[in-house]
Protein backbone atom coordinates (compact mmCIF):
# COMPACT_ATOMS: atom_id res chain seq x y z
CA UNK A 1 0.00 0.00 0.00
CA UNK A 2 1.23 3.48 -0.82
CA UNK A 3 2.69 5.35 2.15
CA UNK A 4 3.43 2.35 4.37
CA UNK A 5 6.76 2.61 6.17
CA UNK A 6 6.98 -1.04 7.18
CA UNK A 7 5.24 -4.12 5.81
CA UNK A 8 2.41 -5.01 8.18
CA UNK A 9 2.28 -8.72 9.10
CA UNK A 10 -0.88 -8.49 11.16
CA UNK A 11 -4.03 -6.47 11.66
CA UNK A 12 -5.12 -4.25 14.52
CA UNK A 13 -6.54 -6.36 17.35
CA UNK A 14 -10.11 -5.14 17.92
CA UNK A 15 -11.44 -4.13 21.34
CA UNK A 16 -7.98 -3.88 22.86
CA UNK A 17 -8.00 -2.39 26.33
CA UNK A 18 -4.71 -3.58 27.79
CA UNK A 19 -1.30 -4.32 26.23
CA UNK A 20 1.84 -5.71 27.86
CA UNK A 21 5.33 -5.36 26.39
CA UNK A 22 8.17 -7.58 27.58
CA UNK A 23 11.46 -5.62 27.54
CA UNK A 24 13.51 -6.38 30.66
CA UNK A 25 17.09 -5.37 29.93
CA UNK A 26 19.42 -2.36 29.73
CA UNK A 27 19.21 1.35 28.98
CA UNK A 28 20.25 1.13 25.35
CA UNK A 29 17.78 -1.70 24.83
CA UNK A 30 14.98 0.45 26.20
CA UNK A 31 15.93 3.36 23.95
CA UNK A 32 15.81 1.07 20.90
CA UNK A 33 12.24 0.12 21.78
CA UNK A 34 10.93 3.66 22.35
CA UNK A 35 9.83 4.30 18.73
CA UNK A 36 7.81 1.07 18.84
CA UNK A 37 6.27 2.02 22.18
CA UNK A 38 5.25 5.47 20.96
CA UNK A 39 3.89 3.96 17.75
CA UNK A 40 1.94 1.38 19.77
CA UNK A 41 0.42 4.19 21.83
CA UNK A 42 -0.64 6.00 18.63
CA UNK A 43 -2.23 2.87 17.16
CA UNK A 44 -4.08 1.96 20.38
CA UNK A 45 -4.75 5.35 22.04
CA UNK A 46 -7.38 3.99 24.41
CA UNK A 47 -5.39 1.01 25.68
CA UNK A 48 -3.27 0.81 28.81
CA UNK A 49 0.36 -0.01 27.96
CA UNK A 50 2.19 -2.00 30.65
CA UNK A 51 5.94 -2.55 30.44
CA UNK A 52 7.17 -5.82 31.94
CA UNK A 53 10.65 -4.87 33.04
CA UNK A 54 13.04 -4.19 35.89
CA UNK A 55 12.94 -1.97 38.96
CA UNK A 56 14.94 0.72 37.24
CA UNK A 57 12.30 0.84 34.50
CA UNK A 58 9.64 1.46 37.14
CA UNK A 59 11.71 4.23 38.72
CA UNK A 60 12.43 5.84 35.35
CA UNK A 61 8.85 5.85 34.07
CA UNK A 62 7.24 6.87 37.37
CA UNK A 63 5.63 10.26 36.80
CA UNK A 64 7.13 10.57 33.31
CA UNK A 65 4.91 11.47 30.33
CA UNK A 66 5.19 9.02 27.47
CA UNK A 67 3.86 5.80 26.03
CA UNK A 68 4.16 3.61 29.16
CA UNK A 69 1.33 3.79 31.68
CA UNK A 70 2.97 1.60 34.31
CA UNK A 71 5.74 -0.93 34.86
CA UNK A 72 5.38 -4.39 36.37
CA UNK A 73 8.67 -5.67 37.76
CA UNK A 74 9.57 -9.23 36.78
CA UNK A 75 10.92 -11.40 39.60
CA UNK A 76 14.21 -13.19 39.08
CA UNK A 77 13.70 -15.32 35.97
CA UNK A 78 16.64 -16.91 34.08
CA UNK A 79 16.89 -15.52 30.56
CA UNK A 80 14.17 -12.92 31.14
CA UNK A 81 15.76 -10.03 32.99
CA UNK A 82 18.26 -12.28 34.77
CA UNK A 83 21.23 -14.33 33.63
CA UNK A 84 20.41 -17.78 32.28
CA UNK A 85 22.66 -19.27 35.01
CA UNK A 86 20.69 -17.58 37.81
CA UNK A 87 18.24 -19.59 39.87
CA UNK A 88 14.58 -18.56 39.49
CA UNK A 89 12.61 -17.01 42.34
CA UNK A 90 9.85 -19.60 41.97
CA UNK A 91 7.38 -18.35 44.62
CA UNK A 92 7.60 -14.77 43.34
CA UNK A 93 7.25 -15.92 39.74
CA UNK A 94 4.15 -17.96 40.49
CA UNK A 95 2.56 -14.97 42.21
CA UNK A 96 3.60 -12.73 39.29
CA UNK A 97 2.07 -14.99 36.64
CA UNK A 98 -1.17 -15.37 38.62
CA UNK A 99 -1.43 -11.59 38.94
CA UNK A 100 -0.64 -10.99 35.27
CA UNK A 101 -3.16 -13.59 34.11
CA UNK A 102 -5.78 -11.76 36.19
CA UNK A 103 -5.02 -8.60 34.17
CA UNK A 104 -6.57 -10.25 31.06
CA UNK A 105 -4.18 -8.67 28.58
CA UNK A 106 -5.51 -8.37 25.05
CA UNK A 107 -2.02 -8.24 23.52
CA UNK A 108 1.43 -9.19 24.81
CA UNK A 109 4.40 -8.19 22.68
CA UNK A 110 7.68 -10.06 23.11
CA UNK A 111 10.49 -7.55 22.48
CA UNK A 112 13.08 -9.51 24.41
CA UNK A 113 15.25 -11.43 21.97
CA UNK A 114 14.84 -14.63 20.04
CA UNK A 115 12.27 -16.22 22.31
CA UNK A 116 14.02 -19.30 23.69
CA UNK A 117 13.30 -18.07 27.22
CA UNK A 118 10.98 -15.15 26.57
CA UNK A 119 8.34 -16.86 24.41
CA UNK A 120 7.39 -19.46 27.06
CA UNK A 121 7.28 -16.57 29.54
CA UNK A 122 4.90 -14.61 27.28
CA UNK A 123 2.67 -17.63 26.66
CA UNK A 124 2.11 -18.00 30.41
CA UNK A 125 0.58 -14.53 30.61
CA UNK A 126 -2.70 -15.68 29.03
CA UNK A 127 -3.20 -12.87 26.50
CA UNK A 128 -5.73 -13.00 23.65
CA UNK A 129 -2.91 -12.35 21.14
CA UNK A 130 0.82 -12.90 21.58
CA UNK A 131 3.32 -11.50 19.09
CA UNK A 132 7.08 -11.21 18.83
CA UNK A 133 10.30 -12.47 17.32
CA UNK A 134 11.37 -16.09 17.31
CA UNK A 135 14.35 -18.22 16.39
CA UNK A 136 13.71 -21.59 14.78
CA UNK A 137 13.91 -23.39 18.14
CA UNK A 138 11.69 -20.96 20.09
CA UNK A 139 8.16 -21.72 21.25
CA UNK A 140 5.62 -20.27 18.80
CA UNK A 141 3.53 -17.18 19.42
CA UNK A 142 0.28 -16.25 17.66
CA UNK A 143 2.07 -13.79 15.37
CA UNK A 144 5.82 -13.92 14.71
CA UNK A 145 8.70 -12.48 12.74
CA UNK A 146 12.00 -14.37 12.48
CA UNK A 147 14.73 -13.32 14.88
CA UNK A 148 17.88 -12.75 12.84
CA UNK A 149 20.70 -11.17 14.81
CA UNK A 150 21.89 -8.62 12.25
CA UNK A 151 18.99 -6.18 12.14
CA UNK A 152 18.78 -2.59 13.28
CA UNK A 153 17.24 -2.84 16.73
CA UNK A 154 14.80 0.05 16.29
CA UNK A 155 13.48 -1.51 13.11
CA UNK A 156 13.29 -4.92 14.81
CA UNK A 157 10.81 -3.64 17.40
CA UNK A 158 8.85 -1.59 14.91
CA UNK A 159 8.50 -4.76 12.84
CA UNK A 160 7.25 -6.64 15.89
CA UNK A 161 4.73 -3.88 16.58
CA UNK A 162 3.64 -4.22 12.96
CA UNK A 163 2.42 -7.71 13.81
CA UNK A 164 -0.51 -6.06 15.58
CA UNK A 165 -1.19 -3.42 12.92
CA UNK A 166 1.12 -0.66 14.18
CA UNK A 167 2.75 1.81 11.79
CA UNK A 168 5.72 3.94 12.92
CA UNK A 169 5.20 7.47 14.16
CA UNK A 170 8.95 7.96 14.71
CA UNK A 171 12.22 6.31 13.71
CA UNK A 172 14.52 7.54 16.48
CA UNK A 173 14.26 7.17 20.26
CA UNK A 174 12.47 9.87 22.22
CA UNK A 175 11.96 10.47 25.93
CA UNK A 176 10.31 13.35 27.73
CA UNK A 177 12.16 15.18 30.50
CA UNK A 178 10.53 16.27 33.73
CA UNK A 179 11.13 19.34 35.88
CA UNK A 180 12.71 17.03 38.45
CA UNK A 181 15.19 15.75 35.84
CA UNK A 182 16.20 19.28 34.91
CA UNK A 183 16.52 20.44 38.51
CA UNK A 184 18.73 17.47 39.35
CA UNK A 185 21.01 18.15 36.38
CA UNK A 186 21.24 21.86 37.23
CA UNK A 187 22.16 21.02 40.82
CA UNK A 188 24.98 18.72 39.70
CA UNK A 189 26.30 21.02 36.94
CA UNK A 190 25.05 24.62 37.16
CA UNK A 191 24.41 26.37 33.83
CA UNK A 192 27.41 28.15 32.40
CA UNK A 193 29.89 27.27 29.68
CA UNK A 194 28.74 25.01 26.82
CA UNK A 195 28.83 21.36 27.87
CA UNK A 196 30.56 18.45 26.19
CA UNK A 197 29.75 15.14 27.86
CA UNK A 198 32.12 12.19 27.52
CA UNK A 199 31.15 8.68 28.58
CA UNK A 200 34.26 6.41 28.55
CA UNK A 201 32.67 3.29 30.07
CA UNK A 202 30.82 0.38 28.51
CA UNK A 203 29.33 -2.86 29.78
CA UNK A 204 31.38 -5.15 27.52
CA UNK A 205 35.15 -4.88 27.13
CA UNK A 206 35.05 -5.73 23.42
CA UNK A 207 33.47 -2.27 22.83
CA UNK A 208 35.83 -0.32 25.15
CA UNK A 209 37.85 2.45 23.48
CA UNK A 210 41.05 3.22 25.47
CA UNK A 211 40.54 5.78 28.22
CA UNK A 212 43.74 7.59 27.22
CA UNK A 213 42.17 8.40 23.87
CA UNK A 214 38.99 9.68 25.48
CA UNK A 215 41.19 11.96 27.61
CA UNK A 216 42.86 13.33 24.48
CA UNK A 217 39.46 14.10 22.96
CA UNK A 218 38.41 15.77 26.20
CA UNK A 219 41.45 18.05 26.09
CA UNK A 220 40.66 19.16 22.55
CA UNK A 221 37.04 19.95 23.44
CA UNK A 222 38.10 21.84 26.57
CA UNK A 223 40.53 23.88 24.48
CA UNK A 224 37.62 24.67 22.14
CA UNK A 225 35.76 26.24 25.08
CA UNK A 226 33.69 23.34 26.37
CA UNK A 227 33.03 22.50 29.98
CA UNK A 228 33.88 18.79 29.78
CA UNK A 229 31.81 16.51 32.01
CA UNK A 230 32.80 12.84 32.31
CA UNK A 231 29.93 10.52 33.20
CA UNK A 232 29.72 6.92 34.36
CA UNK A 233 27.91 4.44 36.57
CA UNK A 234 28.76 3.60 40.18
CA UNK A 235 31.03 0.82 38.93
CA UNK A 236 32.79 3.19 36.53
CA UNK A 237 33.95 5.71 39.17
CA UNK A 238 37.63 4.58 38.91
CA UNK A 239 37.54 4.77 35.10
CA UNK A 240 36.03 8.27 35.18
CA UNK A 241 38.61 9.47 37.71
CA UNK A 242 41.41 8.01 35.61
CA UNK A 243 40.22 9.86 32.51
CA UNK A 244 40.02 13.16 34.39
CA UNK A 245 43.52 12.57 35.83
CA UNK A 246 44.89 11.84 32.35
CA UNK A 247 43.55 15.09 30.92
CA UNK A 248 45.75 18.16 30.85
CA UNK A 249 42.68 20.42 30.90
CA UNK A 250 40.07 20.60 33.65
CA UNK A 251 37.04 18.32 33.55
CA UNK A 252 34.22 17.49 35.94
CA UNK A 253 33.88 13.82 37.00
CA UNK A 254 30.26 12.81 37.41
CA UNK A 255 30.04 9.07 37.97
CA UNK A 256 27.39 7.47 40.15
CA UNK A 257 25.86 10.86 40.98
CA UNK A 258 22.79 11.35 38.80
CA UNK A 259 19.62 9.34 38.38
CA UNK A 260 18.85 8.23 34.85
CA UNK A 261 16.42 11.13 34.42
CA UNK A 262 19.00 13.60 35.74
CA UNK A 263 21.59 12.20 33.35
CA UNK A 264 19.16 12.58 30.45
CA UNK A 265 18.55 16.23 31.37
CA UNK A 266 22.27 16.92 31.65
CA UNK A 267 22.94 15.35 28.25
CA UNK A 268 20.05 17.34 26.78
CA UNK A 269 21.85 20.55 27.80
CA UNK A 270 25.11 19.48 26.11
CA UNK A 271 26.29 20.54 22.70
CA UNK A 272 27.80 17.11 22.21
CA UNK A 273 28.21 13.65 23.71
CA UNK A 274 31.18 11.40 22.86
CA UNK A 275 30.73 7.81 23.96
CA UNK A 276 31.36 4.16 23.46
CA UNK A 277 28.41 2.18 22.08
CA UNK A 278 26.43 2.01 25.32
CA UNK A 279 23.27 3.28 27.00
CA UNK A 280 24.08 7.01 27.39
CA UNK A 281 24.91 7.24 23.66
CA UNK A 282 21.38 6.12 22.80
CA UNK A 283 19.95 8.26 25.61
CA UNK A 284 21.58 11.28 23.94
CA UNK A 285 19.88 10.39 20.68
CA UNK A 286 16.56 10.25 22.56
CA UNK A 287 16.95 13.84 23.84
CA UNK A 288 18.25 15.24 20.55
CA UNK A 289 21.87 15.85 21.55
CA UNK A 290 24.53 15.48 18.82
CA UNK A 291 26.70 12.39 19.29
CA UNK A 292 29.97 10.86 18.25
CA UNK A 293 29.55 7.13 18.84
CA UNK A 294 32.54 4.79 18.80
CA UNK A 295 31.38 1.44 17.42
CA UNK A 296 32.72 -1.98 16.66
CA UNK A 297 31.59 -2.71 13.10
CA UNK A 298 29.21 -5.54 14.03
CA UNK A 299 27.43 -3.39 16.62
CA UNK A 300 26.97 -0.48 14.23
CA UNK A 301 24.60 -2.65 12.19
CA UNK A 302 22.34 -3.26 15.16
CA UNK A 303 22.72 -0.12 17.25
CA UNK A 304 23.77 2.77 15.02
CA UNK A 305 21.50 5.70 14.23
CA UNK A 306 20.65 5.81 10.51
CA UNK A 307 20.92 9.63 10.51
CA UNK A 308 24.11 11.67 10.10
CA UNK A 309 23.23 15.35 10.53
CA UNK A 310 23.92 15.21 14.27
CA UNK A 311 24.92 11.57 14.86
CA UNK A 312 28.36 10.46 13.67
CA UNK A 313 29.70 6.91 14.04
CA UNK A 314 33.43 6.25 14.13
CA UNK A 315 33.97 2.57 13.40
CA UNK A 316 36.55 -0.07 14.30
CA UNK A 317 36.97 -2.74 11.64
CA UNK A 318 39.27 -4.95 13.75
CA UNK A 319 38.16 -8.55 13.15
CA UNK A 320 41.08 -10.56 14.55
CA UNK A 321 41.65 -11.12 18.26
CA UNK A 322 44.66 -9.01 19.35
CA UNK A 323 45.81 -11.87 21.60
CA UNK A 324 45.48 -14.98 19.43
CA UNK A 325 44.76 -13.62 15.95
CA UNK A 326 41.63 -15.71 15.42
CA UNK A 327 38.92 -14.27 13.19
CA UNK A 328 35.87 -13.12 15.14
CA UNK A 329 33.81 -13.72 12.00
CA UNK A 330 34.72 -17.30 11.16
CA UNK A 331 36.49 -18.72 14.24
CA UNK A 332 35.68 -16.58 17.30
CA UNK A 333 37.66 -17.07 20.49
CA UNK A 334 36.69 -16.49 24.12
CA UNK A 335 39.29 -13.84 24.98
CA UNK A 336 37.87 -10.82 26.79
CA UNK A 337 39.63 -8.01 24.91
CA UNK A 338 38.79 -4.74 23.20
CA UNK A 339 38.34 -4.63 19.44
CA UNK A 340 38.37 -0.84 19.35
CA UNK A 341 42.12 -0.21 19.08
CA UNK A 342 42.14 0.87 15.44
CA UNK A 343 39.89 3.90 16.06
CA UNK A 344 42.23 6.92 15.98
CA UNK A 345 41.90 9.94 18.23
CA UNK A 346 42.09 12.16 15.14
CA UNK A 347 39.01 10.54 13.61
CA UNK A 348 36.94 11.11 16.75
CA UNK A 349 38.23 14.67 17.18
CA UNK A 350 37.34 15.55 13.59
CA UNK A 351 33.71 14.58 14.06
CA UNK A 352 33.51 15.99 17.59
CA UNK A 353 34.77 19.44 16.61
CA UNK A 354 32.50 19.54 13.58
CA UNK A 355 29.47 18.84 15.75
CA UNK A 356 30.58 20.98 18.69
CA UNK A 357 31.15 23.99 16.50
CA UNK A 358 28.01 23.60 14.45
CA UNK A 359 25.78 21.55 16.71
CA UNK A 360 23.30 24.32 17.50
CA UNK A 361 22.63 25.09 13.86
CA UNK A 362 22.60 21.40 12.97
CA UNK A 363 20.13 20.59 15.68
CA UNK A 364 17.85 23.45 14.64
CA UNK A 365 17.94 22.41 11.01
CA UNK A 366 17.21 18.80 11.99
CA UNK A 367 14.24 19.71 14.19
Amino acid sequence: MEGLLIPLRGAIVPETRKIAVLRANGLGDLMFSMPALYSLRAAYPGAEVVLLGKRWHRDFFSGRPGPVDRVEVIPRCPGVGAEETDSPDLPALEEFFARMQAEHFDIVLQMHGGGRNSNPFVRRLGARVTAGSATADAAPLDRMVPYIYFQNEIMRYLEIAGLVGVQPVMLEPCIELTEQDQAEAASAVPPGAPLAVIHPGVSSIDRLWPVERFAAVGDVLAQAGAHVVVTGSDEEVPLVRRMVDLMEETATPLAGVLSLGGLAALIARARLLVSNDTGPLHLAQAVGTPTVGIYWCFNLINGGSPFRTIHRPVVSWMLECPLCGRSQVYDPCDHKVSYMGDVAVEDVVEQALDLYGGSTAAAQSAS
